[in-house]
């Protein structure tokens, strides 16, 4: 691999410890800081409302001033999004640390590139493995998000400030690395010789149904993914009283879980397709919600954050590796914001009804709910299916 690659993997793994931390803190703090216990997870919503709203600006912003640039901006945004959040924790302002938490996606929208600049830094025949490969950095941020945010929790007398000032550290980290990331001209993936200046208009990129199964295992993975993951801090820890501890160690478990698959999860994408591990992946999601709704036992929680955590690398990757099939270099910024918005939109508003669904409905409702969306992701892949040659079936 490149030294790109191997510099946004270091880069990953500094921003996103920033991320588990506000996921295992924002509901926590949310419940003591918010007028009413149905807003706990209006801080974590936030923080997904940033991505899902910066994405298309970032994407603009990267076409006109280049990929690195911004990537040390985000860097920068994280960090102030730290001593914003650090500021309204100790000052009891709950609208502050709603908006540090916008700040902090904002500047997540950002890292969320950073695996196409890794695809882009290689042959297309390595996309796979370069995507894979920068995940491996959030593999780390799972160990190294949630251990500072418990240290720093009990470093300065205001619980949970310290932990703030240690994001701010881990971003600064990041924008010095990111200052050794070297431009990386795209590489044409799709061969069109019809294709000028911005390429084809989006209707025609639309118009593919592979295009839409890839968006769609991106998005259902991290939909149920974040709804779960936000719901179940506060289900744990408020309502059947486990520990912060033992609640820590579920969350940072199902972040490790996330990230692990990456070591080989790229590799496996490549010997057996996109199309085989979005299955894997959902059949992962599915056996989490049964053992989920089988109890609420300690080891029910772990083994289902952790089966979240795979089902959800395994249809992250799928979709990334997949979606670059389906545009041309000059489609690049346009297609990737367009996907990710989707994502990142359905992100924020798994996170922002968690918490009322989890108030409103219970646990058990609010697991039953994901099985509609494994379902339609089922019904896209046949439609995408069907709408493909038959000499390339098998290779998808």
């Amino acid at each position: 691999m490149p030294s790109n690659v191997w510099v946004l993997t270091l880069a990953q793994a500094f921003a996103m410890s920033a991320t588990p931390m506000m996921m295992l803190l924002g509901g926590l703090i949310g419940v003591e800081l918010a007028p009413s216990p149905v807003l706990a997870t209006l801080p974590i919503a936030s923080m997904v409302i940033g991505v899902a709203l910066s994405v298309i600006p970032v994407s603009r912003a990267m076409r006109r001033f280049g990929r690195k640039p911004i990537f040390i901006f985000g860097a920068f945004l994280g960090a102030c999004s730290g001593l914003v959040a650090a500021c309204a924790t100790h000052f009891h302002w709950f609208i502050l640390f709603c908006f540090s938490g916008f700040m902090l996606g904002a500047a997540g929208a950002i890292v969320q590139q950073y695996r196409f600049a890794a695809m882009e830094s290689v042959d297309a025949i390595d996309g796979a493995k370069a995507a894979s490969r920068v995940l491996v950095g959030g593999l780390v941020a799972a160990f190294v998000g949630p251990e500072l945010a418990v240290l720093g929790s009990e470093l300065i007398t205001t619980p949970y400030v310290g932990a703030f000032l240690f994001l701010t550290l881990v971003c600064l980290l990041a924008a010095v690395t990111l200052s050794f990331y070297q431009e990386a001209d795209g590489l044409v993936v799709s061969s069109d010789p019809t294709t000028q200046g911005d390429g084809r208009g989006m209707g025609l990129i639309l118009a593919q149904p592979m295009l839409w199964v890839a968006i769609g295992a991106a998005t259902l993975g991290y939909a149920m993914m974040s709804f779960v993951m936000t719901a179940t801090p506060l289900h744990m820890h408020h309502m059947e009283h486990h520990s912060l501890a033992d609640t820590k160690w579920v969350i940072q478990s199902h972040i490790i879980a996330m990230y692990f698959p990456s070591l080989f999860s790229g590799y496996l994408t490549a010997k057996y397709g996109p199309s085989k591990m979005m299955l894997a992946g959902l059949l992962a999601y599915g056996v989490t919600i049964a053992i989920a709704l089988m109890g609420r036992e300690l080891l029910n929680y772990w083994l289902a954050l952790v089966l979240l955590g795979i089902g959800w690398n395994f249809l992250f990757v799928a979709g990334t590796v997949l979606l670059p099939q389906y545009y041309c270099s000059q489609e690049r910024f346009k297609v990737q914001s367009f996907n990710d918005s989707f994502v990142f939109g359905a992100q924020a508003m798994a996170s922002l009804s968690a918490g009322w669904v989890l108030h409103a409905l219970g646990w058990e409702v609010m697991l039953l709910s994901c099985i509609p969306l494994i379902a339609v992701l089922l019904c896209l892949m046949a439609w995408g299916r069907m709408s493909l040659p038959k000499a390339v079936k098998r290779g998808v």
